[in-house]
C-alpha cells in the first residue's frame, strides 16, 4: 500500500461529512451546508486536480465557486451558545477531576508526533513514504500523528468515535467559519507573491530607507513581518510578501544572511503580529467567545506585552545570528 497525501485531505473530508449530518439532523441548514461544501472541496480536489492536468480548466472554475459559496455561506452562521445539562456537566467535571494532568497527553501526541514522524520519513522504506516531498511528507506526518492523538484520546477517556465526531462538530461550531482563517490566509500570501505585491514592497522600502544599512534593512522586514500578519491574520500569509520584497533582494542578496536563520526568525518574528490582530480570529477572538470574557478583545490586551518583548528578542536573534 503506498501512502498519499491525498487521504489526509481525504480524511478530512469524510469527518467534515459527518459535521455537515450532523447539523443537518438539527436543522441548522446554513452550518450543514458550510461544512458540506468544505467537505466536497476535500473529497474532490484529487479529482479536480487531475482534470485541470487535462486541460480542462472547468473543474477549477467549480472550486473557485465552491470557495465563493462558503464565503456566501458564513454569513449566515450564528455560534449556538453551548448549554449543557446538569447531570453532564457534572460527568464532565468528574471525567476531568479523575483524569487530571493525562488531559494534555492527546494533545501534545500531535506536535511531538509530526516532528517524530517527519524526522523518521527519510529512513522508513514502507508505502513509499521516503519518496515523498517535504512539504506532503511534513503534512502526512501531521495527519498520522492527528490520527494517533485521536486513538490515545478515545483509549484515555473511554469514549467511542460517534463521542469523537460529536465533539469535533461541537468545536467546529465554536470556531465556526474562523476554522478556515489559517488555510485562507496562507493562500492570500501566496496570491500576494504571484501578483507582484513583494516586488511593490522591494521598490517601496527602497525608496524609504537607507538599502545600504543592514539595521535600517532589518527593521523594515520585522516591522514588515508584524505589520502584514496583523493585517492578515497569520505569519504564513506575510512571510511570503516580506521575505520576496525585503528578505531574498536586500537582507539575503546584499547583507548576506543566512536563509535557514532569517526565514525562521522572520517566521517568529511574525508572529509577534498574530498575538496583536483580531484577524487571528481563531487564536484571538475565539477563546474570548469560548470563555465568554466581557471584553472580546481581552486576549489581546493581555499579548501585547508578551508581543513587545518577543519583537524586541527577535530582532536582536536576527541580528546576532543571520548573519555570518
Amino acid at each position: 500500500m503506498i501512502l498519499r497525501v491525498e487521504y489526509v485531505y481525504w480524511l478530512c473530508g469524510l469527518v467534515l461529512v459527518a459535521c455537515a449530518l450532523r447539523e443537518l439532523r438539527a436543522k441548522r441548514f446554513a452550518h450543514a451546508a458550510f461544512w458540506g461544501i468544505l467537505a466536497a472541496i476535500f473529497l474532490l480536489g484529487d479529482v479536480v486536480k487531475s482534470m485541470a492536468a487535462h486541460g480542462n480548466a472547468l473543474p477549477e472554475q467549480i472550486a473557485g465557486a465552491g470557495v465563493i459559496a462558503l464565503g456566501l455561506v458564513a454569513g449566515f452562521l450564528r455560534r449556538a451558545p453551548t448549554v449543557e445539562s446538569a447531570p453532564e456537566s457534572e460527568r464532565r467535571a468528574a471525567s476531568a477531576a479523575r483524569l487530571g494532568h493525562r488531559l494534555f497527553v492527546p494533545a501534545l501526541i500531535i506536535p511531538f508526533g509530526t516532528l517524530v514522524f517527519t524526522l523518521l520519513q527519510p529512513f522508513v522504506r514502507v508505502g513509499g513514504i521516503d519518496q515523498l516531498g517535504r512539504a506532503d511528507g511534513t503534512l502526512l506526518a501531521l495527519g498520522l500523528a492527528c490520527v494517533l492523538a485521536t486513538f490515545a484520546a478515545l483509549a484515555l477517556t473511554r469514549a467511542g468515535a460517534r463521542d469523537a465526531v460529536t465533539e469535533t462538530g461541537r468545536l467546529l461550531d465554536a470556531l465556526s467559519w474562523a476554522a478556515l482563517l489559517p488555510m485562507l490566509l496562507a493562500m492570500l500570501g501566496a496570491v500576494f507573491a504571484v501578483t507582484g505585491v513583494g516586488e511593490a514592497i522591494a521598490h517601496l522600502t527602497a525608496a524609504a530607507i537607507p538599502v545600504q544599512s543592514r539595521l535600517a534593512c532589518v527593521l523594515a522586514f520585522a516591522a514588515g513581518m508584524v505589520a502584514f500578519t496583523v493585517i492578515m491574520g497569520n505569519a504564513f500569509a506575510a512571510f511570503p510578501v516580506m521575505m520576496a520584497g525585503v528578505g531574498l533582494p536586500l537582507l539575503i542578496g546584499q547583507h548576506h544572511a543566512q536563509a535557514a536563520a532569517l526565514g525562521s526568525l522572520g517566521m517568529l518574528t511574525g508572529y509577534c503580529g498574530t498575538l496583536l490582530t483580531p484577524m487571528a480570529a481563531n487564536f484571538n477572538i475565539v477563546p474570548a467567545a469560548l470563555l465568554e470574557l466581557r471584553d472580546p478583545n481581552g486576549v489581546i490586551r493581555a499579548q501585547v506585552p508578551t508581543a513587545l518583548w518577543l519583537l524586541a528578542i527577535n530582532l536582536l536573534l536576527i541580528w546576532f545570528f543571520a548573519f555570518p
